[in-house]
């Protein structure tokens, strides 16, 4: 059995709320859930356990999803917050800290939404805070009502990887929710596709892990099911992660 690791979307003690006012609570979106459970895979919620028990939990674990959420706190990547984009900074250190033990004891990750911002910054990156407000002319990347029903075309960096693995397809969409992004990429992160109306990057894979060890989509593979226009096929990047946690 697979054991795959899933950080958890965190939601604080809020005494306006029906169910567990005063808790805090670690949760799994559910098309992740669905999206990562594969016969012979087994997904585990990592709370964000004390030590030792969470490096005890971690331990266990074949590879690590990072999935998507809160935005970054512009603190953990050295800059100061513009409007009312103030992050989610305890979430930040949590899932840092899962990075970073799943990085030095060569784990596999796949990073998603983010995910993907998240290692970008941990590999010493930043991020546009918001796309509207620092890129005025960027294409729309999020909308609260159309939701994961929001698309557009990506281009694959010829010869690399998700363009060799997507090479018999005619669809390069993806779903697009986020209005954060990419702005100074991390170091040792090769490009792995791009949105072509404004350049930001939406994939990436780090250099000194095999191909594809270490890799993180902008988009959301595990919304794909619901779409209701033809995207670009969701589960050969998640097939090749499985790959290598079961290479261990």
């Amino acid at each position: 059995m697979i054991k795959i690791g899933i950080t958890s979307c965190i939601m604080y003690p809020n005494l306006e709320r029906t169910y567990f006012p005063p808790k805090h609570l670690c949760y799994l979106e559910r098309d992740t859930a669905r999206y990562v459970t594969r016969p012979n895979v087994l997904p585990i919620l990592i709370p964000d356990l004390e030590e030792p028990a969470l490096t005890d939990l971690l331990a266990q674990m074949d590879g690590f999803v990072f999935q998507g959420g809160s935005d970054m706190a512009p603190d953990t990547y050295g800059e100061q917050p513009i409007g009312r984009w103030q992050g989610d900074a305890y979430r930040d250190a949590y899932e840092m800290g899962i990075l970073d033990y799943a990085i030095r004891h060569e784990k596999p990750v796949f990073g998603i939404c983010r995910g993907f911002q998240l290692m970008n910054v941990y590999f010493g990156g930043t991020l546009y805070q918001d796309i509207v407000t620092q890129l005025p002319d960027a294409l729309e990347h999020r909308d609260a009502t159309l939701y994961d029903q929001l698309n557009h075309e990506i281009s694959l960096t010829p010869s690399k990887l998700l363009d060799r693995l997507h090479r018999h397809e005619t669809v390069r969409s993806v779903n697009s929710v986020h209005h954060q992004a990419v702005k100074d990429l991390g170091q040792c992160l090769d490009v792995l596709a791009t949105s072509p109306a404004d350049g930001l990057i939406e994939a990436f894979q780090w250099t000194q892990a095999p191909e594809g060890k270490v890799l993180a989509v902008q988009w959301h593979p595990e919304f794909s099911w619901n779409s209701k226009t033809p995207l670009i096929e969701p589960n050969s990047i998640y097939e090749l992660f499985l790959q290598h946690c079961s290479a261990l």
